[in-house]
């Protein structure tokens, strides 16, 4: 086992059963190379989590923004996606190096498949506190870790999505509409990946991948901001 005494401290939560916050680490991988582990993987637990840190952070927006039912929506869905709660675990709580994960997936740090396995870490977490310390407790650390990224969310608009934001953006800035291109289509049909350009006229700005053109647009959009510094 892990020793998770020093991640305590980083969270500032105590659990009275170490198994639930161990086992909001494993992944399923890790039990297909270790069938006699003595835990389970985190899926259940993520399944609770998911809708605690939703119910959370939607009661804190609706008691605290005077906004329409659709702005609320938008915040609450910027400060749970999968991107934001991945560097929050990631960043913020240092928790890739805990999990529990397969040889193969142990090696692919820094790839997509990761942000998932971390976003879903975050929310397993969120459950075994909740089943472990309650509601008061719970509700702490969410505000204390993913209702205070509210603020910067609002000032550079991640509410919206990146290819409108990067649309908005490059207007404003040099009155330009983006453009979008595929670069390359690979893979068999069932499980394709697409490679697809940002321009803003001739230049190549970012680019990005993603397994529908949709995804891969999004992609490039958001490196395209962090390229651009809007």
């Amino acid at each position: 086992m892990k020793d998770f005494s020093k991640f305590e401290e980083k969270i500032g939560v105590q659990f009275k059963d170490r198994d639930l916050l161990v086992q909001a680490f494993v992944h399923r991988s890790y039990l297909n190379e270790h069938p006699d582990f003595r835990l389970g993987h985190n899926e259940r637990l993520e399944f609770l989590g998911d809708a605690v840190v939703e119910l959370v952070v939607t009661e804190y927006l609706y008691a605290n923004y005077p906004n329409p039912e659709g702005e609320l929506t938008n915040w609450r869905a910027a400060l749970v996606n999968a991107n934001t709660l991945a560097l929050i675990a990631q960043h913020d709580l240092g928790m890739e190096e805990y999990l529990y994960l397969s040889r193969g997936e142990a090696k692919d740090s820094g790839s997509k498949a990761r942000s998932y396995i971390l976003a879903n870490a975050i929310e397993a977490l969120i459950g075994a506190m909740y089943l472990d310390r309650g509601m008061d407790v719970v509700s702490d650390f969410i505000r204390r870790f993913v209702l205070s990224k509210l603020d910067e969310i609002l000032e550079k608009k991640l509410y919206i999505d990146p290819k409108s934001r990067f649309q908005e953006a490059a207007q404003e800035s040099s009155g330009v509409t983006p453009s979008y291109r595929v670069l390359s289509e690979t893979g068999p049909d069932h499980a394709k990946e697409f490679d697809v350009g940002v321009y803003l006229g001739s230049e190549l700005v970012a680019t990005g991948k993603g397994s529908s053109k949709q995804d891969a647009q999004i992609e490039a959009a958001r490196k395209a901001l962090e390229v651009k510094g809007w």
